[in-house]
């Protein structure tokens, strides 16, 4: 009786949909026909840049907490993450389609084929940015006033390759916003010690960002594209271990200020192996290998939160 009932609900639930996506794409044709090119712009295809957008806000959460964040703020915070990350990226390639055709990395994105046009990047980022602001109503008011700055970080970020040799600690700051809003959203205010969470987090976020921008240095350089992989030079591998070594102490030291216990410790000790083995993997300079420690910073990521969840047991 039961398989019954639940093979009539699941034909119930696909015919539905069947009809209902069928109704949508017989009125939205371009749109779908678009679908998979929006995903490919926001990046949903490659959650990389969501995660590690994702670790430092959430673990900033349940410090702010003091443990388990209420539901509906790690439901806002995780969504509006995932949706602000898109719609950077949509800004991103906004600003960049005469060069992402240049770039081998890059050459298959959807403005640079001709796919999307540049009205539909920022049709996409106005309605992503719009999702992102209404989730941040749902806060309180000194959250939703830091959101401004948000925005305006992530909008200038893309032109600062254009302008200067240190996009990256743009994004730093873009990536840490995070972790104030959080604080607010918690607490209502922003501490010093939430100021050097921030810190912590925008060396971490230069560090592996230079990193990335090892892979297209070459390519970067032949098109007039700026980055502190192009600024630091032959010191790159130097420079991005500095980077990482006062990232763990500012998050020890961050740890030392909320009080958090051994499990944390132990976090930083397993990230600091992490942060070793890409120093390993950069150490000649090729960008598949330069790449691939890009990538692994989302266990750094992963470890540190689940050693600050762990410290509130």
């Amino acid at each position: 009786m039961a398989n019954a009932l639940t093979s009539a609900w699941s034909k119930l639930v696909s015919g539905f949909q069947t009809r209902f996506v069928t109704r949508l794409r017989a009125r939205f044709p371009e749109f779908f026909g678009k679908l998979p090119a929006f995903v490919q712009l926001t990046r949903l295809d490659r959650p990389i840049g969501i995660l590690l957008l994702l670790w430092p806000t959430i673990g900033a959460l349940w410090i702010a907490a003091e443990g388990f964040p209420s539901l509906s703020l790690l439901l806002i915070f995780s969504f509006g993450t995932a949706v602000m990350r898109s719609a950077g990226c949509c800004i991103n390639d906004y600003a960049d389609y005469k060069i992402d055709g240049h770039v081998d990395r890059t050459v298959n994105r959807p403005l640079a084929r001709g796919i999307l046009t540049r009205k539909d990047a920022m049709a996409c980022f106005m309605f992503l940015s719009a999702i992102g602001f209404f989730l941040v109503l749902l806060t309180n008011w000194t959250t939703v006033l830091l959101s401004f700055g948000a925005i305006i970080v992530i909008s200038i970020y893309p032109f600062m390759k254009r302008l200067s040799n240190l996009p990256q600690l743009v994004l730093g700051v873009a990536f840490s916003w995070g972790i104030l809003m959080a604080f607010t959203a918690v607490t209502g205010a922003v501490t010093a010690a939430a100021i050097l969470l921030f810190v912590a987090n925008a060396l971490w976020t230069i560090a592996y960002d230079t990193q990335y921008a090892m892979v297209d240095r070459e390519f970067d350089k032949e098109i007039g594209v700026k980055s502190t992989a192009i600024l630091f030079g032959d010191a790159d591998k130097v420079i991005i271990a500095m980077l990482q070594v006062m990232f763990v102490l500012a998050m020890y030291l961050a740890g030392q200020r909320f009080d958090l216990g051994t499990a944390y410790n132990l976090s930083l000790l397993i990230a600091s192996g992490l942060l070793a083995y890409q120093q390993y993997l950069i150490r000649e300079r090729t960008p598949g290998q330069c790449f691939k420690a890009f990538l692994n910073n989302n266990w750094v990521g992963a470890v540190i939160f689940v050693g600050i969840a762990l410290s509130y047991f």
